[in-house]
């Protein structure tokens, strides 16, 4: 890398760092100058940035070593911290003013902002720099925060943040079919912020809905968060018709009788006869017809749930930043390429790892999907949500809570929020409580409260677990080994046996059998089928030689039929079980 030295005594600057001046007068400390300083953070010695051995040195006044060349232990350091945005200073390099000892570290440094700002979008007059942190709610957003500069409007008593002043005035997001407008301040009203549920103070600005009779309020940093808008202003932009064409699914063409558009045959409206039947599943969610009317195709075996039959072709999610459109089942693969073919097709009919995960609960399906409508989506490339993550409401109340849920914009796993229902990290989408610190996964709220199970004839229900007193122990009816009766499970009320989640389910419950697709490019073009696995004698796992205990299971045909388990067994690295047997 290239850099910059001294050739009378070798002291070296990265590109950039040269510049930087001895001293300064910065807009943050306008009273006194500004010293480039020196930290050395295993002395503990500040020096006035001189380079040379002749610079005058001092230690710490808390410092306790009189020496100043003797080195301290970690524990007797003080940390020295930016006063402008009071984090600590991580590099050896900052500004000290020596006289009020006033401390600024190189990012906040490196913020020059103007004195004045003319002819502001949110504000009537000009706006001054203020130049000390704003310890009061900015007048745009309502939220204290000290990290960045401020503007003051003397004349009205207006205080914003730098970030705020340029707020958009009218923006769309999905969370809301109408569009929103900034808004100053708003009448008295009891409604929350509908993004995050939390009070709204009404005497700072918000978004809100100018339609009649359409009470829509939501904070101003939370109605402009990447994870709601789409950044786009439409304060001069004309607005669309809120009509859309091709949304609806399917045509009625006789009595019971409808054309739907991801299938070529018209289906018929079945009514539930309480007859259970595993085999029959949902092409849109992938479960079985249970307990609901559905739809039954005439001439071949596709079956829809009446709901999923009705799920509109086009969506605004609160997921998602761009409007989604619905996808059905890939289109099936009749037949699989000759291995000794001389002949190579160009066209691509199969079906890769990532394009059968969801995007919000990561699970692996091959039933209907939402994808994001934008060609090229640079805000998540290859954005998709199931059906059933799509359903769960953006506000309800879930049956293991006592308060309302909601949909957090704090995802991808930075805040490490734990879920209550699996006890894993939340690495994606979560649903939080609008009171308290509960939150759960999108892969535990979607899980069914009833589901029918092919060794009970009473249905299963779901437990959201128990207080443990003593002598209660529970055993799990297919894998026999004790259920934490503090963690979700299913039960029957009538015949008192357990099963743990994943015994019911298995690990890919939502892969529908006869669905082939290749995994991964470890494996280019080398596909795996999904089987049933319900034969009385299960199959063996090639990996971890365990039968394979679920209600589907992987045959990798093309070498000598090896089945497994599950994904994780097919993709793992470490020595399969069978061939050290």
């Amino acid at each position: 890398m290239f850099h910059y030295y001294c050739t009378t005594c070798d002291v070296e600057f990265h590109p950039g760092c040269h510049k930087f001046p001895r001293k300064l007068r910065h807009p943050y400390h306008p009273q006194h100058p500004l010293t480039f300083t020196f930290r050395n953070y295993e002395t503990g010695i500040i020096s006035d940035g001189n380079i040379d051995e002749s610079f005058s040195c001092n230690v710490l006044s808390d410092s306790s070593t009189s020496d100043p060349k003797k080195s301290r232990s970690e524990t007797d350091l003080v940390v020295e911290k930016c006063t402008w945005c009071s984090k600590d200073i991580e590099d050896n390099w900052f500004y000290r003013c020596s006289i009020c000892k006033f401390s600024l570290d190189l990012s906040c440094f490196r913020n020059f902002p103007l004195q004045t700002i003319a002819n502001p979008k949110s504000h009537p007059h000009s706006l001054l720099f203020y130049p000390r942190p704003l310890l009061t709610p900015c007048d745009a957003c309502g939220l204290v925060n000290v990290l960045e500069p401020s503007y003051t409007c003397f004349q009205c008593n207006y205080m914003v943040h730098q970030s705020c002043i340029d707020l958009p005035r009218v923006i769309k997001i999905t969370r809301h079919q109408h569009r929103l407008s900034h808004t100053p301040y708003i009448e008295a009203v009891t409604s929350p912020c509908r993004i995050c549920y939390k009070t709204i103070d009404i005497k700072y600005g918000q978004y809100s809905c100018k339609h009649e009779d359409c009470a829509y309020f939501a904070h101003s940093k939370c109605a402009t968060h990447e994870n709601v808008w789409d950044g786009k202003e439409l304060e001069w932009e004309p607005e669309e018709s809120d009509e859309r064409e091709d949304i609806i699914p399917f045509k009625t063409v006789g009595a019971y009788l409808i054309k739907h558009f991801s299938h070529e045959h018209l289906l018929k409206l079945e009514k539930y006869d309480g007859v259970r039947d595993g085999d029959k599943q949902c092409q849109a969610c992938v479960l079985p017809i249970n307990s609901r009317d559905f739809y039954n195709c005439v001439q071949c075996d596709f079956f829809l749930h009446e709901v999923c039959a009705g799920l509109l072709r086009k969506i605004d999610h609160a997921l998602h930043v761009h409007p989604l459109e619905l996808v059905p089942c890939l289109p099936c693969l009749p037949c699989l390429p000759c291995p000794d073919s001389r002949y190579k097709f160009k066209s691509d009919l199969w079906r890769s790892y990532s394009e059968i995960g969801c995007s919000v609960c990561t699970r692996k399906f091959s039933g209907f999907r939402y994808k994001c409508s934008k060609t090229k989506c640079v805000l998540q490339e290859g954005f998709q949500i199931d059906v059933r993550c799509s359903l769960v409401p953006d506000y309800f109340t879930h049956e293991s809570h006592e308060h309302p849920l909601f949909i957090s914009t704090s995802y991808k796993g930075k805040n490490k929020i734990c879920c209550e229902g699996c006890k894993e990290i939340c690495m994606q989408s979560y649903l939080q409580c609008s009171v308290c610190n509960f939150a759960i996964c999108y892969q535990c709220a979607t899980i069914p409260n009833e589901l029918s199970y092919k060794y009970d004839k009473h249905p299963l229900s779901l437990c959201y677990g128990e207080e443990v007193r003593d002598g209660m122990y529970y055993w799990c009816e297919i894998c026999e080994k004790m259920v934490n009766p503090t963690d979700w499970f299913y039960t029957c009320n009538e015949c008192s046996i357990t099963i743990h989640l994943h015994c019911v389910f298995g690990r890919s419950v939502y892969l529908m059998p006869g669905f082939i697709f290749y995994c991964g490019p470890n494996w280019p073009r080398i596909p795996l089928k999904v089987r049933r696995n319900s034969n009385s004698n299960r199959p063996f796992c090639f990996h971890c030689g365990q039968r394979c205990p679920g209600s589907v299971y992987y045959i990798f045909e093309n070498f000598r039929g090896r089945t497994y388990c599950s994904l994780a067994c097919f993709l793992s690295k470490e020595k399969p079980k069978l061939l050290s047997t």
